[in-house]
């Protein structure tokens, strides 16, 4: 073997070396569903560490190159407490210590603009560099965001001047259908489209004739479904009216009780103030002129200075 295929030998025994050393663990694919707290799996093997001083995490959404919407540094030292990696920015926190090697990412409550491809970065001692990607995708159920009567035109070379819309939300984009009184499917079921990325939005004509009868809105996925009736049944409207009530007699009792509370404090400070009126005060008067006034002086700088004396003069 000459000298040249030995030094190609030795560099790819290295690099493969390298490679395997420091290889980072990420979960491909993540699924979640709206509302839930989900966890990017992401480490590297802790026993690689050793010899480092410093690793820096960082987690970059959608562009591998933009910067970094979490990032942490921490020294390597296992025996040190608590460090910056433990703090949350927004939805955002570490699940692990990066000593450990744990560089997983918590996102609590998570909604559909989360949804996309992940980075998780590692850097050690800022000259190695790891990094892999991780898919999220966000499950949700259908919403509907709103119900209502539109004046506006929603098909063109259309006659109609009125027209009920309804805009839904939902991942997978849900789909609309429009339903009679009695829950059949109304034979035109007008016309729909995508106006967002997880919302679609639909309506059908809104007839005079039409405008004593309940029509119901469904939206549609593969999570499940939502409906929302035109106009409000008249027993969601008795619950709205009875929840009021209900919530303005609890409000009228605190504030009842608030004030019976406030006026018995009041009595009390007035029972008090009336028990610290003066009273009278009898004491022995020595009637000899001479020691009168003396008597008196060294009675009132003796007794308590809440009290008040007065010299009478006694007619003998």
């Amino acid at each position: 073997m000459d000298q040249q295929t030995l030094c190609f030998s030795l560099i790819l025994i290295i690099s493969g070396s390298i490679s395997v050393a420091w290889k980072m663990t990420c979960s491909p694919k993540v699924t979640a569903s709206r509302g839930e707290d989900v966890v990017l799996n992401c480490s590297i093997s802790p026993d690689k560490l050793k010899g480092f001083e410093s690793i820096t995490v960082k987690w970059i959404a959608r562009d591998q190159h933009a910067d970094p919407f979490f990032t942490c540094s921490v020294r390597y030292n296992p025996l040190e407490g608590p460090n910056d990696c433990l703090a949350s920015i927004l939805q955002f926190s570490l699940l692990g210590d990066p000593r450990r090697g744990e560089l997983s990412l918590l996102i609590t409550n998570v909604q559909l603009t989360n949804e996309g491809t992940f980075f998780c970065k590692a850097e050690l001692d800022r000259r190695q560099m790891l990094q892999e990607k991780i898919r999220l995708d966000v499950k949700a159920k259908p919403q509907i965001l709103s119900l209502s009567v539109e004046n506006a035109t929603c098909a063109q070379k259309s006659s109609v001047s009125q027209w009920l819309k309804c805009e839904v939300e939902g991942n997978p984009l849900p789909k609309v259908v429009w339903l009679s009184p009695s829950k059949r499917l109304l034979e035109d079921q007008g016309h729909s489209w995508h106006s967002g990325e997880w919302r679609r939005t639909a309506c059908v004509p809104y007839l005079k004739e039409e405008e004593d009868q309940v029509i119901t809105c469904r939206a549609e996925n593969s999570e499940g479904h939502a409906e929302k009736d035109f106009p409000e049944s008249e027993d969601v409207r008795m619950i709205v009216i009875v929840v009021s009530v209900i919530v303005m007699m609890l409000l009228s009792a605190v504030f009842i009780i608030i004030v019976i509370m406030c006026l018995g404090k009041h009595r009390q400070k007035q029972a008090s103030d009336r028990g610290a009126e003066l009273q009278p005060v009898y004491s022995e008067i020595n009637c000899d002129p001479s020691t009168q006034v003396n008597s008196m002086q060294s009675r009132q700088n003796n007794m308590d200075t809440d009290v008040m004396y007065s010299a009478v003069s006694v007619q003998q």
